[in-house]
């Protein structure tokens, strides 16, 4: 099959076209091309080259109308002008024209009403398989038809060598014109910058339809009851959204339109550094033949080698989702009943469950809290806060308070109750106390989805002013209240009352935002 507009991509004398390969065909294709490795546990592997991670400061949006004036200006969403654009956009279509090609057509987004239609160009075989593993695939029936909303090109070889005199911070260049409905992702082979590209735009472009799009992972249990988990990195969302009793509807990417909840993407990405086949089965079990490892390290029978970061600690894995055996085929859910946020509180002072109001929920997933232990820097001797707007401020290309007040406004609508879960220390912060057992955390999330936790009697933080149940079936009742796990009451006053006034300095920068004066009321009152 060959695809429609090839002669809309602008570039110049094309060689081969090879399009939706299927899984054979493309791994095929990798392994003759010396671009992926065999691996002894049928997956291959491949090395991105210099970048194992996205690069954000290379990142820009083209500063134009109408789309200029919804935009968040600044330091994650960078303008260029439409003329640099062009440049750069030449530097790709130099590199991409006159050679074989791979195109990939995807789906992002399972709900019809709210789906979007991407094509994906690049010279090289692994991005075709990546793409397939990460997004929707339409059926041989729908691609006889595909016509693309959106257009990707990707090649680690265009490179932008007068960044300098653009005044760029590098030679990568992860570009979004979003009139001319393109995308370049230029200087960088990171599988990763075609997955949070696309999940950028529809971060663009679903709240503006008044649906509501999110960094989260969802699952959906035997009462057809969907509950989405939110949490940055280290809080345990992909572990906890994993549950033998529910089917995963997906493990990070997220849309909720007048229909409900629904996956973006048609596969999972997820880190494998020191993956160990007993804790973490599921993603164990998925590294087979179509998965695509990036990364690891092999011994010389192929055997990976997960504990090995020398290449880096980001180490990852792409599959689709079908890989998961408890998963939701159709990727949708009805509208959520509950709502978790992930924090994992170095400091020990959190409770280990609260139930949100609809504000404090607002305040919560605009602050997007956790926190990173000590680390080997010279002087860090103490937890560091950690905030990201709504749980990926990194991909938001509107203000935080559109999505927050979007959030809002379905949780009324909806009735969806709302929880923070800290899955961090108690006892003392870290290095004094311990982690949550994992058995206590569980047994607060089966709490909050069987709804056993709406029957218990609540008690007040204070400072925080959370909502705290004094007893939860499967939980150790002493450490339902913090504060009961510190010997020294004084220090757990004190080291409540410090992180209360970190979420206050994180939250003024929002003072100049509208609504924000109620939302912010809702927060630690220090």
């Amino acid at each position: 099959m060959t695809p429609k507009g090839l002669d809309k991509l602008g570039l110049d004398n094309i060689g081969k076209v090879y399009y939706n390969l299927d899984y054979d065909e493309v791994i095929k294709h990798t392994l003759e091309r010396l671009e992926t490795k065999p691996t002894a546990l049928g997956a291959t592997t491949v090395d991105t080259g210099i970048f194992t991670g996205r690069s954000p400061k290379d990142k820009y949006f083209v500063k134009q109308q109408p789309s200029e004036k919804y935009i968040a200006w600044g330091d994650i969403n960078q303008p260029i002008s439409p003329e640099l654009f062009d440049e750069l956009f030449d530097i790709m279509k130099k590199e991409l024209s006159g050679k074989d090609l791979y195109i990939s057509d995807a789906y992002v987004g399972a709900s019809p009403s709210s789906r979007r239609s991407i094509r994906f160009v690049s010279e090289i075989a692994w991005h075709a398989h990546f793409v397939k593993n990460m997004f929707i695939r339409p059926s041989i029936e729908e691609l006889k038809d595909f016509s693309p909303d959106f257009t990707l090109y990707s090649s680690g070889n265009a490179v932008n060598k007068k960044f300098k005199e653009h005044g760029l911070n590098s030679e990568v260049f992860v570009v979004f014109n979003i009139e001319e409905n393109i995308a370049l992702v230029g200087g960088t082979w990171y599988g990763g910058e075609i997955k949070k590209g696309i999940f950028t735009m529809m971060n663009y472009w679903l709240p503006l339809e008044g649906k509501l799009s999110m960094h989260c992972s969802a699952n959906i249990g035997e009462e057809n009851d969907t509950a989405l988990f939110f949490g940055l990195s280290g809080t345990g969302k992909t572990t906890l959204s994993t549950d033998p009793k529910r089917r995963l509807i997906g493990d990070d990417e997220h849309g909720w339109d007048e229909h409900g909840v629904f996956n973006f993407e048609g596969g999972c990405y997820a880190k494998v550094i020191n993956l160990d086949p007993e804790s973490e089965p599921e993603i164990y079990n998925a590294i087979k033949k179509g998965a695509l490892l990036e990364n690891v390290v092999l011994d010389d029978d192929g055997n990976v080698l997960f504990d090995d970061n020398s290449k880096t600690e980001n180490t990852r894995v792409s599959y689709p989702i079908e890989f998961i055996e408890n998963h939701e085929c159709t990727l949708m859910g009805p509208h959520p009943k509950n709502i978790i946020f992930l924090s994992a509180d170095a400091f020990g002072v959190l409770p280990p469950v609260s139930k949100l109001t609809k504000e404090q929920a607002m305040y919560y997933f605009l602050s997007g809290y956790t926190a990173k232990v000590a680390g080997t820097e010279r002087g860090i001797t103490e937890p560091v806060a950690t905030f990201s707007a709504c749980f990926g401020e990194a991909f938001l290309p509107l203000h935080p308070t559109v999505y927050a007040e979007l959030l809002g406004k379905k949780i009324d609508e909806h009735e969806v109750n709302v929880y923070l879960v800290n899955t961090g220390w108690t006892g003392g912060p870290y290095g004094v106390g311990h982690r949550m057992s994992i058995k206590d955390t569980r047994g607060c999330i089966n709490g909050i989805l069987s709804g056993a936790i709406n029957k218990s009697e609540f008690e007040t933080l204070p400072v925080f002013n959370l909502q705290i149940p004094k007893t939860l079936e499967g939980v150790n009742t002493d450490v339902l209240n913090p504060m009961n796990t510190w010997e020294d009451k004084e220090a757990y006053l004190e080291t409540l009352k410090k992180l209360g006034s970190m979420f206050q300095k994180n939250f003024h920068r929002y003072d100049d935002a509208a609504n924000t004066a109620q939302i912010a009321q809702a927060g630690p009152a220090v």
